[in-house]
């Protein structure tokens, strides 16, 4: 039986990193130019290349090339490989992106080239999600090729290995030592790999990846020649004293097919890895934090967006816009590339990155507002007096909270008197209350009303704003049933939650759910640890060398900071207490707390609202510390707990070993009957101990600092700027409760968290006819994912989820239009459905949305 050593030249070629897009481009150019030379000179050599952005770059600047390249294409010279819009992250990114990566990819490489690769391909990114194995098999891919992280980050009973996916899908997968070679070390690589790995008696099938990469680059003259003698002389056909091997260009497809052909003839069984492939670069989950933060808000306003407007498509109030959220999606995928995302990136990159997701969320954002608008079809017009609020709930379920809304008065109060807004629902009045409204305009004229309300499932939801003219404006406010306060806490107790904030420490003291502790005192501290100045973290799994904590500012500072030390009542600079009570009422409590730490400032705000039983968080960091790490800590009552995590479409059961891991929307602990989980909108570091969660917030290392042997790291002889200085904001839910109920719920709190109603004031034209709830599922372990139109097709793609680990069964229902269906899914399953208006039809279909065969 021949041994074939598959020699697969590829040239990686970072779009950015060390240089911008505009150098990216050219490197481009140049390497695929160089590689079709060679393609056309060298017979039997055949040259590999992925990745949709770097084909469209020829495409645009050098269409004669492009011509070229489909022509090598067509005669086998010139293999397409891996069929993803590129190689993103593949640890951070949603499912559904992940989903719409090998979707653009697919789609492109069948209109340009005719082909659909098998073999997926991500060389280059720091580790891999297990929720990838599902969407890839679901997706057509039957192999995967990889080079980290390597044995001593991420040990495996061996490099060749069956993936299995959450949902038990299986992939034949590779991890490679290496993507590419230096100039003219091609041969030696490929001798290596002979001296070493050839000659393990059980290797039947070999796989050695060369060419120049990173920059470009590719083959060379150089390698070529080197590696023909090569194949002379290794070569059992030529009657070399060696052949053993046989040398061959090859490509990814052919080596897991010779791979599976050689396994299936001898019954060899390789092995299972049924987990993730993590970790390493562990620094990369928090370095520049503000594009983790725009990719996870453009991710969720395009999937908000999307529903909403195959809502109001559906009713044929609007067409869809393709084209342009094709470019607000092109924006998200190349902002998931694994140097732009994980923040390993030049500065110069990281700001055009921003820019570019700047761009993303204002394409989606005039999608979004022309959806709700039209959504506002068959609204009746105002009542004399009334000041309309339009709720838009865009998921399939019933949404129960409290919302907020801005509105402006119809004339300015300039007398003595307030104007008081009453909120009501079908003429039922609802628990509301008045609160600092976003500008600072001393004049009773704008008004921010908060509200508890329930609202319908995908339908638009309607309130009320009446005005009541009172003769002051309220001095002392009601406050929520259950407030106190003493001179140690503010306390806050309703019939199921218990919260105490220390008026010493500005921490959370206690915490209470249905008379279970789920947190020790001093919670939602502030901890800064130390970091080597590694963007990376190449050299470390974790950030625990703790070396200080922000600290309630004095009534002085905490003035100062907060902006009112410069006003002064006789003569003496006005103070205000550095924990306080800044909103109050029937509907919840907002208590505001400053801190300090070195040269940075905190501002935290707690929401505790009368009818829910989490808490809210939302913390503004100015941060001014370099070479430091920034965690919120939360020590919890659950000392054995089991730390669970969020990933691309299934949960990861952690360690907890202080170790730092990479995590989606929400993490959480679960022991026995309890659990305590924490929601987030745009972080992805976390690390367990103890019954101890710590989310990373900050990271700020060196802008591309790579480390490199035992050189320095630094040269210190100038300004060196460090990532993520100045002010910073996030937002998280914490929540504790039921252990089954935590885990069934935990994934939609998360999407809602991310994808929250749109509350806008607004006077419909009373045009139009009122449609009922435009799509509903009845399983809240059963997650809406998708809603929206593929690429080039009439119907829907609609994408549940089974979010539990647990089989369930769901009905989704299109009342308008007469069609439900019983949706049975297995555990993590993924489950797409084609939704055919014209044909009144609901029936699965493939993950990329088209029928299956």
């Amino acid at each position: 039986m021949d041994k074939n050593l598959h020699l697969i030249c590829n040239a990686h070629i970072d779009p950015v990193w060390l240089w911008d897009m505009e150098e990216g481009i050219s490197a481009a150019i140049s390497t695929f130019r160089m590689a079709a030379n060679f393609c056309e000179e060298y017979d039997g050599f055949v040259f590999n290349h992925n990745e949709v952005v770097l084909y469209e770059w020829i495409e645009e600047q050098e269409p004669a090339l492009f011509e070229r390249i489909r022509r090598l294409v067509k005669a086998g010279k010139w293999h397409i490989m891996g069929g993803w819009y590129l190689q993103p992250d593949c640890n951070m990114p949603s499912g559904e992106s992940f989903i719409r990566q090998m979707e653009m990819g697919r789609n492109y490489f069948q209109e340009k080239f005719g082909v659909t690769p098998t073999t997926a391909i991500n060389f280059d990114p720091f580790g891999h999600s297990q929720g990838l194995v599902q969407l890839m098999a679901k997706a057509g891919f039957d192999s995967y090729l990889c080079c980290r992280p390597g044995q001593g980050d991420c040990p495996l009973p061996a490099d060749d290995f069956i993936w299995v996916g959450f949902d038990g899908s299986k992939i034949m997968a590779h991890r490679e030592g290496s993507y590419g070679t230096l100039m003219g070390e091609a041969g030696k690589k490929i001798r290596e790999w002979l001296d070493k790995d050839g000659t393990k008696q059980e290797m039947l099938t070999g796989c050695v990846l060369w060419g120049v990469g990173n920059h470009g680059g590719g083959p060379s003259r150089l390698d070529l020649d080197e590696i023909g003698r090569l194949m002379a002389e290794e070569n059992p056909d030529s009657g070399s004293k060696k052949g053993v091997w046989k040398p061959i260009h090859s490509t990814p497809e052919d080596y897991f097919a010779d791979r599976r052909q050689k396994n299936e003839a001898l019954s060899i069984e390789e092995p299972l890895v049924d987990r993730d492939l993590n970790s390493w670069a562990v620094g990369c989950y928090t370095s520049q934090i503000r594009i983790k933060q725009k990719h996870r808000q453009l991710e969720g306003e395009l999937s908000l967006t999307e529903k909403m407007l195959s809502q109001a498509v559906s009713r044929g109030l609007l067409a869809y816009p393709e084209k342009e959220l094709k470019e607000a999606q092109k924006i998200l995928l190349f902002c998931e590339f694994h140097d732009i995302l994980p923040g390993s990136s030049i500065q110069s990159v990281e700001e055009q990155s921003i820019r570019m997701l700047d761009q993303g969320l204002e394409i989606v954002g005039k999608w979004k507002r022309r959806a709700f608008f039209a959504l506002l079809a068959g609204e009746p017009k105002a009542a004399e007096g009334e000041y309309p609020i339009l709720i838009y709930n865009p998921h399939p379920y019933p949404v129960e909270g409290d919302f907020t809304c801005e509105f402006q008065l119809a004339n300015q109060n300039w007398s003595e008197k307030y104007a008081m807004p009453v909120i009501s629902s079908q003429g039922k009045i609802l628990p509301s209350q008045v609160e600092k409204e976003s500008c600072n305009m001393n004049l009773d004229w704008r008004k921010k009303v908060a509200f508890h309300a329930a609202l319908k499932p995908a339908s638009m939801n309607r309130f009320s704003a009446n005005i009541q003219m009172q003769e002051m404006r309220p001095k002392n406010l009601p406050a929520m049933p259950g407030s106190s306060s003493d001179e140690e806490h503010f306390v806050f107790q309703t019939d199921s939650l218990l919260v105490k904030i220390s008026k010493k420490t500005g921490l959370l003291d206690a915490y209470q759910v249905d008379n279970t502790e789920y947190v020790t005192p001093g919670a939602c501290a502030l901890v800064v640890l130390k970091t080597d100045c590694d963007p990376w973290g190449m050299n470390r799994h974790s950030y625990r060398e703790e070396v200080g904590r922000f600290t309630l500012m004095d009534e002085a500072e905490g003035s100062w900071y907060s902006g009112v030390a410069n006003e002064r009542h006789a003569g003496v600079p006005a103070q205000i207490p550095s924990v306080r009570i800044i909103e109050k009422g029937v509907v919840r409590t907002v208590v505001e707390a400053v801190f300090s730490y070195g040269h940075s400032q905190a501002c935290v705000r707690y929401i505790i609202s009368a009818r829910k039983k989490s808490i809210e968080m939302q913390v503004r960091v100015n941060w001014a510390e370099k070479g430091r790490f920034l965690k919120l800590e939360i020590p919890s009552c659950l000392k054995r707990a089991m730390p669970i995590s969020e990933t691309a479409y299934g949960a990861v059961k952690q360690q907890a070993d202080g170790e730092e891991k990479v995590f989606q929307r929400w993490c959480g602990l679960w022991e026995a009957e309890k659990a305590l989980t924490v929601i987030n909108k745009g972080n992805y570091g976390v690390d367990f101990m103890d019954g101890r969660m710590r989310i990373s917030m900050l990271h700020s290392a060196v802008y591309s600092a790579h480390p490199i042997g035992d050189r320095p790291l630094l040269v210190q002889d100038r300004f060196l700027p460090y990532i993520d200085q100045g002010e910073r904001e996030f937002s998280f839910e914490i929540q504790g409760g039921d252990a089954k109920t935590r885990r069934e719920n935990i994934t939609q709190e998360a999407i809602l968290f991310q994808e929250a109603p749109v509350a806008i004031p607004a006077f419909p034209s009373g045009d139009g006819r009122k449609a009922d709830s435009v799509v509903t599922v009845d399983n809240n372990a059963v997650c809406l994912s998708a809603f929206r139109k593929p690429e080039g097709q009439d119907a829907y793609l609609i994408r549940l989820f089974e979010s539990t680990g647990t089989a369930q069964k769901t009905w989704i229902s299109f009342a308008e239009q007469g069609i439900s269906m019983e949706i049975s899914l297995n555990p993590y399953e993924v489950k797409t459905l084609r939704l055919d208006l014209q044909k009144k039809r609901l029936q699965e279909c493939s993950i990329l949305g088209r029928e299956l065969s």
